[in-house]
């Protein structure tokens, strides 16, 4: 039978969105506080307006950080340097409303609570987490968020080598890819915002996102044609932007973030959490599981679902779905990834190196698909291999 053709659309935000600089300012935090303190219980919030970053949440650490210097040097570094953008790290109001975790979900995750758990560290909450594989890329992601992503680094590039010199720092972006099944055969639209001085002829904007930034990307795929649409600052004007035109808050792109919305998701969000927060470190465990049985040549596609409850030291669930591509049932797929993965919150702390600074990276351009990460490894495969005989 003919596979069945359809579109499939994703969004990437660059990192001037106003969601995206609050990622960050959150991650940032994070980092500083696990650089002199591993252990570190952190969960930040961050909301941005105009002239105006307010930070609140949780935090309980040995080190000192300097809360006011993280929020601006991060929204320096994303380029809100001019009074103009309605942010301005220099002028902009800091508010820190940030206090201790509470003692009735530390007790939990420190392993001081049921006794039948003493000793053994639980997860921060219960929740279930989601990761994902295919082989679209070569980085095993999905193709239309992989484009958007490279789209807008891009546009970053151009942006802050001042080779566009017009360009301020809010974007976002789309890509919708046609499918024959499983496999993507053309893209059909492309969808670009990008902030802009004022006073820039909306053909100059047009033309030269297409040509100097679109294109450069997308060529190389071969899955341009005569027919791809394109639409460009589809207002005809994109002058206010970031917090001012906008307000952003910790957390509201957890599609971007993840696969573009090709998967499930569990609804957690990542940003500004530490690794006891199964939230993040189970997203990140699911999807190096199901990365890892695509490169043992196991399936073509692949979704791992794993769940928690707080304070338990071990997943209640454990699922493989393969969308009927595994080459071998999905029920020995998963008993072998039970015995290959420490499912456990510390042993997926332990196996991916989570008490590391890293988080601000993470914070712009996807968590996933990026050889950086300790979680895009495929270092399972012989033990995978091996446990399924």
């Amino acid at each position: 039978m003919k596979e069945r053709r359809f579109f499939f659309t994703s969004e990437s935000v660059g990192e001037g969105h106003p969601d995206k600089l609050c990622d960050q300012i959150s991650d940032a935090i994070l980092d500083a506080c696990l650089q002199d303190d591993p252990q570190s219980r952190v969960a930040c919030e961050t909301f941005a307006s105009t002239s105006l970053v307010l930070i609140g949440g949780e935090i309980t650490t040995k080190t000192f950080v300097d809360f006011q210097q993280v929020v601006r040097e991060v929204t320096k570094e994303v380029g809100y340097t001019d009074p103009a953008y309605g942010l301005d790290y220099q002028s902009m109001a800091v508010l820190d409303m940030i206090h201790n975790q509470s003692p009735d979900i530390s007790q939990g995750v420190s392993g001081s609570g049921l006794e039948e758990y003493q000793g053994q560290q639980g997860a921060g909450d219960q929740g279930m987490m989601f990761g994902f594989a295919c082989n679209e890329t070569k980085e095993f992601m999905p193709l239309p968020i992989t484009l958007a992503h490279q789209i807008l680094i891009q546009a970053t590039k151009q942006r802050k080598t001042r080779t566009i010199p017009w360009l301020r720092p809010d974007a976002k972006t789309q890509v919708t890819v046609e499918y024959e099944g499983h496999k993507p055969i053309r893209i059909d639209t492309v969808v670009m915002s990008q902030q802009h001085d004022d006073g820039i002829a909306y053909r100059t904007i047009k033309e030269t996102l297409i040509d100097q930034i679109i294109r450069p990307i997308l060529e190389p795929t071969g899955l341009l044609d005569k027919t791809t649409k394109y639409f460009i600052n589809p207002t005809g004007r994109f002058v206010v932007g970031g917090p001012f035109g906008d307000t952003g808050l910790t957390g509201r792109k957890i599609i971007v973030d993840t696969y573009g919305g090709m998967g499930r998701h569990g609804g957690g969000a990542f940003s500004g959490k530490d690794p006891t927060k199964v939230d993040r470190s189970a997203a990140y465990m699911a999807r190096y599981v199901a990365k890892n049985i695509l490169a043992a040549h196991l399936a073509e596609r692949c979704e791992v679902e794993l769940a928690y409850a707080i304070g338990v030291p071990f997943p209640v669930s454990v699922m493989v779905d393969t969308f009927g591509t595994a080459v071998i049932p999905e029920n020995q797929i998963e008993a072998a990834v039970t015995q290959v993965f420490d499912l456990s919150p510390a042993g997926i702390i332990a196996a991916l190196d989570l008490r590391h600074p890293r988080y601000r990276k993470t914070a712009t351009y996807g968590h996933f698909g990026r050889g950086e990460f300790p979680w895009e490894k495929t270092d399972k495969v012989a033990e995978l291999t091996r446990a399924l005989g």
